[in-house]
Parts: C-alpha cells; structure tokens; sequence
C-alpha cells in the first residue's frame, strides 16, 4: 500500500484516507491503484456495509492528480505511462460511480480533477466552509475529466459550459447547486458524524446531521449564463457575450482569456456529447480520447511548465487565440483512440 493513503476497516465502514497533505493530497498512481484494491475487497465483504473517504490536513481534501511525472514524461515525448495512468484511473472513478455500497465522502478544502473523480461520483458527498471545488483543466491545457464531463453535462442549464470552460471556483452552496455535492455540513461537525457512521453502520445518520446549505450566486447568475452558453462551438459562446457583459460573463471572460483555446473547444464538444449520452463509461471513454494525446499533441506539456514547473503563468498556447484555433484539430484530440483502449 502506498504511504500516502491510509486504507483499512472501521466498524461498519471500508475508510479511505487521503494521507499526504504536504503534496495537498494530489493522487499518485499508487494512491489510485490502492483505492481500486480496496472497493475490489470490499464489494462483497459483509462487514463494509459502506465506504468513507476523507484526508488529512487542513488545507485539501485532494487538489487532483499528480501530474509532474506526466510532465517529465512528456517533456521526453514518453507518452504510454501516462496513458496507462489515466485508463487505470478512469476505471477506479468508474468503480465508485458504480459501487453497490453508499460511497461517503467529506471533502474540505480544495477539491480539484482528481480529486473530484474521487469525491464526487459516490452516493453521500458532504462539504463544508472550507470547500473550494473545480475542474480547472483547461487551464493547463486539458480537460475536465475523471468523469468530470458527465457531472458538468448535468448540471443546470448552460452551467456545465460555463464552469468546464472557466474552471471556476465552487463554494459548498455552488457545489450543492451545480450537482457535485449533496449535503452541507459544519466541519466541526464532521468527527463526529464519521464516529457514529462507523459504529453504527446507519448512513442515514448523514441526511439527519446535514444543514440547509446557503444560496449560491450561479442561482442568480443561471439566466445570463443560459444566454450565453448554449452554442455549439467555442467562437459562438464567445459572439454571444453581450455588449456590456453582466457580472458572470465579465467573470467568465478573464478566465476563458488565459485558458487553452484547445482545450476549452474540447470540453465543449466532450460536455455536449455527454449529454446526449450521460453514462459514465461513455464519459470516461470519450475524456481518454483527449487525454491520451494531451501530451503529445495538446497544450498539455505547456501548460504544466507555465503554472507548475517554471510558474511564470505566460503559456504559449498551440493556437494564440480562439479565433485562430480550427475545428478540425478539435475532432483530431477526439478521435476514437488509436492505440490501446480504455476499457471496463
């Protein structure tokens, strides 16, 4: 088992926790590979009656994925093992999104990619005053993946667009509203609520502790968000904008200024094409065909070295703006996967 996880029994509860706060709990591939371990075991144990994922810190929950390896290894044009991460990975998320069990997950702090396909795809995900929830892929030039396009393809209206496209940053009440969560609850709360889970086994326990959660501002901004993010491509999202923008497309705009123009075309295909088939394999599937050639032909390793590796945040982009970008490079990052396959 990897040090960075902490995986064993509780009472009536399967636990994992997340241990490795210094890194804001980023998943390793060894982290990911014991989590699938764990819900392999655990399916049929009759003495996990669910299973709890939590961390340690004070600061994330999980931040996503652990990607200066990938980096490295793309930077020496080394693409498979980052291909092999990504399928294992895809077919852990797709384990908790079909576990038979509640899946419980407290997630405070940072809850960011990979972190998301982990927290977010179970049956009880529980947040507090500290949460701060995003898919904030396209900023390093992928996508919102882990399952990320299926939660953003259900999420209200047009909201899905916005925030797969933004990476905006979701608070308790955002996260509840836009479908990522499902209950608010104080964080000094939260001990406690795990010790009666384990000890009595009674998941229900959860519904009866948690707290009305408080309005979010996509409520408010869900009208002007709908008017403009309902195009089919990128360039039409953006000739939408009205002439004064309102408060939440001027927000969007500074964010969609400074992400890949790739990588934001994308998830707008990858979240249409989800919608029409919102399943979690399909999801995983077609997120693979992106992620699979990020390295290689994306904005991937440049994005990485701009706001990881160097932190200059100045990243040369394949395409310098949207209007430069062509559709045809769009299809290209999505094309049925040539090599091997993400399979379940």
């Amino acid at each position: 088992m990897s040090q960075d996880i902490l995986i064993r029994k509780d009472g009536h509860a399967g636990r994992i926790t997340l241990t490795r706060p210094q890194a804001l709990n980023a998943l390793s591939y060894p982290m990911c590979m014991a989590i699938d371990a764990a819900l392999i075991d655990w399916a049929d144990d009759p003495e996990v009656r669910f299973v709890l994922f939590d961390a340690e810190g004070e600061r994330a929950f999980c931040a996503g994925g652990d990607i200066a390896k990938i980096y490295h290894d793309g930077v020496a044009q080394v693409y498979d093992h980052a291909q092999k991460f990504w399928r294992d990975e895809y077919r852990m998320n797709a384990r908790i999104f079909e576990f038979h069990k509640p899946v419980v997950s407290f997630m405070h702090g940072f809850v960011m990619g990979g972190g998301v396909g982990i927290g977010c795809h179970g049956s009880h995900r529980i947040v507090g005053d500290t949460t701060v929830m995003s898919m904030p892929e396209c900023g390093i030039g992928l996508i919102p993946d882990v399952g990320g396009t299926l939660l953003l393809a259900q999420a209200p209206g047009r909201l899905g667009e916005f925030l797969g496209i933004t990476g905006d940053r979701m608070s308790a009440a955002d996260a509840i509203y836009a479908g990522f969560a499902d209950y608010y609850l104080p964080e000094a709360q939260w001990d406690g609520l795990k010790t009666d889970l384990c000890e009595t086994g009674d998941w229900e326990a959860i519904d009866r502790a948690a707290l009305p959660a408080k309005p979010s501002r996509y409520a408010n901004w869900q009208a002007d968000i709908d008017a403009s993010f309902g195009g089919e491509l990128l360039g039409d999202i953006l000739r939408a904008f009205p002439d004064p923008m309102p408060e939440p497309i001027a927000h969007a705009m500074k964010a969609i200024s400074k992400n890949s123009p790739l990588s934001m075309a994308c998830t707008l295909e990858l979240i249409h094409r989800v919608r029409n088939r919102p399943t979690i394999h399909y999801a995983l599937e077609q997120e693979y065909r992106f992620t699979s050639r990020a390295a290689e032909f994306g904005d991937f390793v440049e994005g990485v070295r701009a706001a990881i590796i160097d932190k200059d945040r100045t990243p040369k982009w394949k395409d310098a703006s949207i209007a430069a970008l062509s559709q045809g490079d769009v299809f290209k990052m999505l094309l049925p996967v040539a090599g091997e396959k993400l399979t379940f």
